[in-house]
């Protein structure tokens, strides 16, 4: 039996590649039934984020405090803002002396995000006022934690995101 030929040259130039499109519209058509099968699976309060942040050895972040000022870090646990932290230290020891605390005045609610003054201990709040660290909410979900004296974590486990 006589296998068939293409015998135009433009038969020969389409058919292989409509054949290699068609292969990957079914490859990519397959990939994206499998992304859908897995994403139905997924809890709507699937975590996505670590429940204990590594920041990052304790020298090199108490010597940038020192010269910087505390750390503002963005929202660690959700999207919408509202659990920025900021991160300061204080005394000789990198070690010891870490603390954190919410990114917005104390007597405000978390909508009123504050800004770092670059350089400063300061930050500026909703309402233009400067405030240092501690006229920050204090968490009582968040916490730092060195380790062996060398590493800083924050431990966010109390984070609600849902709050």
């Amino acid at each position: 039996m006589r296998t068939p030929r293409l015998r135009s040259p433009l038969a020969r130039a389409l058919v292989p590649v409509l054949g290699g499109v068609a292969f990957f519209a079914a490859f990519f058509g397959g990939l994206w039934i499998v992304a859908t099968v897995i994403n139905d699976r997924a809890e709507p309060g699937t975590r996505i984020a670590e429940a204990v942040f590594e920041v990052g050895p304790v020298d090199s972040l108490a010597e940038a405090v020192a010269k910087d000022g505390p750390l503002l870090f963005p929202d660690l646990k959700s999207p919408d803002g509202v659990r920025s932290i900021v991160l300061d230290h204080s005394g000789d020891d990198p070690a010891d002396g870490w603390q954190v605390y919410y990114g917005y005045p104390a007597d405000r609610d978390p909508s009123c995000l504050v800004v770092h003054v670059q350089g400063t201990r300061d930050f500026t709040d909703c309402a233009g006022r400067t405030l240092d660290t501690s006229l920050l909410a204090p968490p009582g979900d968040v916490r730092p934690i060195v380790e062996n004296r060398k590493t800083l974590y924050v431990d966010l486990r109390g984070l609600n995101p849902s709050d």
